[in-house]
């Protein structure tokens, strides 16, 4: 008889419009978790979602031996940062399994790899394919690596698992930041990344246009606070504005001494453009600096859940 772990594990699962591939993956799960845990549970953050993906879940469930299976229902569209916020919130595991996509690129065997390097010693470890990135998300991590002082190396990342130490760290930690990949990085503990092949067909996830329009505002959010593009940005702006100020007074002290200019319309014209245009790119930052603040200072409900259903005993 196979040895099964003692830790309780838990596995949060982010589900939005995903009917056509979630059974098959929680299949996939409760079959990691039941062969080799003792105590296991599968949180599924149905995140609003608008097709038939609940039931899906349900199906699946119904091959569940042991394992607690539990639909956490958001109330409305949130988004993955903060649904799987929820999911972890609920969960009760001594080790937190954290899975982004109901994408299958990944053979089973790699839940277990990551769950034995984190036995190593590793707070926090992240599953990541080897197959290329995104271009706006190879852009995205760039410009978050050059501006931001994080030892921690972003890529896309399939899954992770975190250990209670690390979950318990983060709770006495401001939570409602919207990038969780930011706070981990923050956390102070000892993190690892595992590479893994992936299989063939995978990887196909496709985004609708509210995913999109989310994932967008997440990576602005997430540039302005934490890292210094915004503070760049500034600085970039006030510098041209003083060059563009220096040069436009040599140009007019120029121009009186050498011409008869009339009343120097052109040159006042460019000048206040110059100056304006600086000033908004500067006041936008500001701005979006003092909105983010008021939303994670003053906005007391970070989510709302409709219900949690049940499913297995």
């Amino acid at each position: 008889m196979k040895v099964k772990e003692k830790n309780f594990v838990s596995a949060v699962v982010y589900v939005y419009n995903a009917q056509d591939r979630v059974k098959d993956f929680l299949e996939l799960v409760l079959e990691v978790l039941e062969e080799n845990f003792e105590h296991s549970e599968i949180i599924c953050v149905n995140d609003c979602s608008g097709d038939d993906s609940v039931e899906m879940i349900k199906q699946a469930s119904k091959k569940a031996g042991k394992t607690n299976v539990s639909i956490l229902n958001m109330s409305y569209f949130h988004g993955l940062e903060l649904s799987m916020n929820a999911g972890l919130d609920l969960a009760i595991g001594d080790f937190v399994f954290e899975f982004d996509t109901t994408e299958i690129d990944f053979d089973k065997q790699e839940i277990m790899k990551i769950y034995r390097r984190s036995l190593e010693g590793y707070d926090i470890v992240s599953a990541i394919p080897d197959r290329k990135e995104k271009f706006t998300s190879r852009c995205f991590y760039n410009v978050f690596e050059r501006f931001s002082n994080l030892p921690y190396k972003m890529n896309t990342e399939s899954f992770r698992i975190l250990s209670r130490r690390v979950i318990n760290r983060i709770n006495s930690m401001n939570k409602t930041v919207p990038y969780r990949k930011a706070i981990y990085a923050n956390c102070g503990l000892k993190t690892d990344m595992m590479k893994y092949t992936c299989r063939e067909g995978g990887g196909g996830a496709k985004h609708d246009r509210k995913e999109k329009k989310y994932r967008m505002r997440l990576a602005v959010d997430s540039m302005l606070l934490f890292t210094e593009a915004g503070y760049h940005f500034s600085i970039a702006m006030t510098i041209l504005m003083m060059i563009m100020s220096i040069f436009m007074v040599a140009y007019s002290v120029i121009t009186y001494l050498t011409a008869h200019p009339v009343a120097g319309w052109t040159t006042t014209i460019l000048f206040l453009s110059v100056v304006f245009l600086g000033l908004f790119g500067v006041l936008t930052v500001i701005i979006k600096y003092l909105q983010l603040l008021v939303e994670l200072i003053f906005k007391r409900k970070r989510y709302s859940f409709e219900s949690i259903e049940k499913i297995t005993k």
